[in-house]
């Protein structure tokens, strides 16, 4: 069920900049296009780059756009080069196929948006300025991507009416054959709903042998874009090795080899499976609507979260299997198409990842980090008294 509160704040949050001109749009796609082929120049020139399953991709992508539904796709997360570098596996041809619809992603706000040259060229690049340590699955970035992945043609909004301030004003959502009030204009320029990639681990993940190719538990911000954009998205999990090689952690905090490729020759390797099933994703999405009907006043229409619907029990069980679910889909390529061996249990549990961040790694002496673990907060500038994410 999507909540019209969380649609105007989703839009609000892309209306930072001015993303409905047409000199943004064609500044963006020059950032998209232009940085796509430095990383698959790069790549070519200085790496063995192996892609498999494109074809699932193309074909989740042509149902997304034929079905006008937004398309979701998620991957493990080892290293701070793996986005944009992943898209530079792609060929051009799939660019210029899919030219309407570029991806869109989440990006830590304290990295990727630490001085106005990275605003602008991280947002002209279509990424959502994100908080980590404290603010968790509620905050601007993930209304927008639910935004993003929502259908213009679902919602509704009229900023004509006179007899309402600003902040009074709702987005409505349209049921299917509703028509629009005319007077709705959407905060960018596109022709489908959109294309967000999302790193569920939320932190790079490098782990000394014999954990290397693991991932931590998938967190539960992501779920809220299945479950409450206005049409349930295509979702389709990818899993990549080999960019922990150009950039490995263990160069983290040097001054100069943090910013030099290493490795040269060794292999990229993206496999992108089959999209997740359609009764497995619209299961969730009625067990949310479900919640939602259970936890709304008697007669009144939802417009926005209340407490039940962010902290009670059945909220967040509902997430987690969300989560865990995305995570299995993910872990089946690596067993399955890239035949490493099955992860150790533990790495599935958030409660294990958190008591292991929390003690700084005290409680698990045999799983030891490449370089940092960037979940400690006090190693990216947090002080200890932010509250950590409830995610």
């Amino acid at each position: 069920m999507s909540m019209p509160d969380v649609l105007k704040r989703g839009d609000d949050f892309l209306s930072e900049f001015p993303r409905d001109t047409s000199s943004w749009n064609f500044c963006s796609k020059t950032t998209m296009y232009f940085t796509v082929f430095v990383a698959k120049s790069f790549l070519n020139m200085f790496y063995t780059p192996k892609l498999t399953g494109l074809e699932n991709l193309d074909k989740a992508m042509t149902k997304a756009e034929n079905e006008n539904r937004g398309i979701m796709t998620i991957m493990n997360h080892m290293s701070v080069v793996d986005d944009p570098f992943v898209w530079g596996l792609l060929p051009f041809s799939f660019y210029i196929k899919h030219n309407n619809n570029f991806r869109w992603c989440l990006g830590a706000s304290n990295v990727c948006f630490s001085s106005p040259f990275l605003t602008k060229f991280f947002s002209l690049g279509q990424t959502l300025s994100t908080e980590r340590f404290g603010r968790g699955p509620f905050q601007g970035s993930l209304d927008a991507a639910i935004r993003l992945l929502s259908p213009d043609d679902s919602i509704d909004i009229d900023y004509s009416r006179s007899d309402v301030s600003q902040n009074q004003i709702k987005l409505k959502v349209l049921e299917p054959g509703e028509r629009a009030s005319g007077h709705y204009k959407p905060p960018l320029i596109r022709q489908t709903p959109s294309w967000v990639h999302v790193y569920p681990e939320g932190f790079v993940l490098q782990l000394q042998p014999p954990f290397n190719n693991s991932m931590r538990y998938f967190k539960w911000g992501i779920t809220r874009l299945i479950l409450e954009s206005t049409k349930a998205p295509v979702v389709v999990p990818m899993f990549a090795t080999g960019f922990e090689k150009i950039a490995p952690e263990s160069a983290a905090g040097t001054t100069v080899n943090r910013y030099l490729p290493a490795n040269f020759g060794a292999e990229i390797n993206v496999a992108i499976g089959e999209q997740i099933a359609e009764e497995i994703i619209e299961g969730f999405r009625k067990e949310w609507k479900d919640l939602c009907k259970k936890y709304s006043a008697a007669n009144e229409t939802l417009m926005d979260f209340n407490d039940n619907l962010k902290f009670s029990e059945e909220a967040q069980r509902l997430r987690s299997q969300v989560a865990a679910t995305l995570r299995e889909h993910v872990a089946k390529i690596r067993h399955e198409y890239r035949k490493f061996p099955l992860e150790d249990p533990r790495f599935k549990s958030p409660s294990w990842w958190k008591t292991y961040t929390t003690t700084e790694g005290e409680s698990d002496k045999d799983v030891q980090f490449i370089g940092q673990n960037w979940a400690i907060r006090r190693l990216q500038g947090f002080s200890d008294d932010i509250t950590v994410d409830d995610d």
